[in-house]
């Protein structure tokens, strides 16, 4: 599983985690019911997850579309906005789980946040 991140918000690292952690659960929650045997596997595997970032919202919805045409499920993670952003704020987007291989090809030039 990967978890984009737009590194032109200015969040404070616990708000981060927190997003980050909403699309990492919304992620897992999808494929448990829409293809439980990459579920299974990716339980069985350690829940991998890599944390990365991209430079804003145009460049996060570009790699969900890539993704998406890749065959892998996203979910875009938008903030209520009861602390430090406004609400409706797009964050982050998850994508996956699935093979590591086949995630890399879309998000291996990413840095890592």
């Amino acid at each position: 599983m990967v978890i984009a991140f737009r590194k032109d918000l200015d969040l404070g690292k616990g708000k981060i985690a927190a997003q980050v952690a909403h699309a990492a659960v919304a992620c897992a929650l999808i494929t448990e019911k829409k293809e439980r045997k990459i579920f299974k596997a990716w339980m069985a595997e350690g829940q991998r997850k890599v944390v990365i970032r991209v430079s804003g919202l145009d460049e996060l919805y570009r790699l969900k579309e890539r993704a998406e045409m890749e065959g892998f499920r996203t979910c875009l993670i938008t903030d209520a906005g009861l602390t430090q952003i406004p609400p409706g704020t797009v964050t982050c987007l998850g994508i996956g789980p699935g093979q590591e291989e086949e995630i890399d090809r879309i998000t291996g030039e990413f840095p890592l946040l």
